[in-house]
């Protein structure tokens, strides 16, 4: 069996072979993340009236919401984090603005646009506004050298060539426990290390372990796991079913810096259309700078737009 990326290129030839000169549904813009910057963005896309679709939680932000006093956001003095949140989505919900809740593995830039592979699915739009906050999940060792070579970050995406076989699934949000069962329902056997501990998986051939992966195994590609006990296990492949992934994993081009997207003053990254903002373009990770650098990426975005429609 021939083990692949199920990348957004493979996709989109895909496409054009099946559908000819039809195209998929073209937004102004696709926002990522929906913590303060990313609703930063959408309130302004909103007032704006761009045709834009925002990937996230409808939760929002867990960061915003598990803080229990936010000292520093002006207006609300000493506001807890739950109380922000409430403000946020109250906000938000006033707007008329949705949340797609689908998960982002992988972006291309795609001729005067973006192409973005959420839950196996193809959305395209003009421009990109990333605010998709700071990666806190530390990497497998070997991670970037063997992503697309029996390891993956999509469960749906790669499931299919894992028929029968014996798989590792790191998993850091209960929330995706549900392509945990999608991977046992095609697997003989799943070795399960979830990074929290009210997991609500009870399957006959999942088999949960808390001693947790530290790193990869394999010359070309993955065939085996070294555990924190430093003992091992050969697997077929490997899934990392993570609630953020690097944007140097999302998206290749992008210019990064010690983990952070590279931007200006606009909030312009170095690949054109693509703007990013809050904690995933460095420190200080602060609300208020985060609703700031959203406002301006979006009125970049907006600005943008306007110059390639003439």
């Amino acid at each position: 069996m021939i083990y692949i990326r199920y990348d957004i290129s493979y996709i989109r030839s895909e496409y054009i072979q099946t559908f000819g000169t039809r195209s998929i549904s073209m937004y102004d813009s696709i926002i990522i993340g929906t913590g303060p910057a990313g609703l930063s963005a959408a309130l302004n896309l909103k007032t704006y009236k761009k045709d834009f679709i925002w990937f996230g939680s409808k939760n929002l932000s867990d960061k915003v919401q598990k803080a229990e006093k936010i000292a520093n956001y002006p207006g609300f003095p000493l506001i807890s984090g739950q109380e922000l949140f409430e403000r946020f989505d109250a906000h938000r919900r006033a707007a008329g603005i949705d949340i797609t809740e689908k998960t982002v593995t992988n972006i291309m830039p795609a001729g005067d646009g973006f192409m973005v592979l959420a839950d196996n699915e193809v959305y395209e739009a003009r421009s990109l506004i990333l605010c998709m906050g700071v990666m806190s999940a530390k990497q497998l060792d070997r991670e970037d050298e063997l992503l697309g070579k029996r390891l993956s970050y999509c469960a749906t995406c790669d499931g299919m060539f894992y028929k029968d076989k014996r798989i590792a699934v790191i998993c850091n949000d209960k929330k995706y426990e549900h392509e945990v069962k999608y991977l046992a329902d095609i697997a003989a056997e799943v070795l399960y290390f979830p990074t929290f501990n009210d997991s609500e998986i009870e399957l006959p051939n999942v088999k949960i372990s808390r001693d947790m992966p530290v790193a990869l195994t394999g010359d070309s590609f993955v065939e085996g796991i070294t555990l924190r006990s430093g003992r091992t296990e050969s697997v077929d492949g490997v899934f990392c079913l993570r609630n953020a992934i690097a944007p140097s994993k999302l998206m290749p081009q992008l210019e990064v810096e010690n983990g952070h997207i590279v931007v200006d003053r606009a909030q312009q990254t170095n690949v054109a259309g693509c703007f990013a903002a809050g904690d995933c373009t460095g420190r200080p990770y602060q609300y208020t700078k985060a609703v700031g650098e959203g406002n301006v990426a979006a009125h970049s975005c907006i600005q943008y737009l306007s110059k390639s429609e003439k």
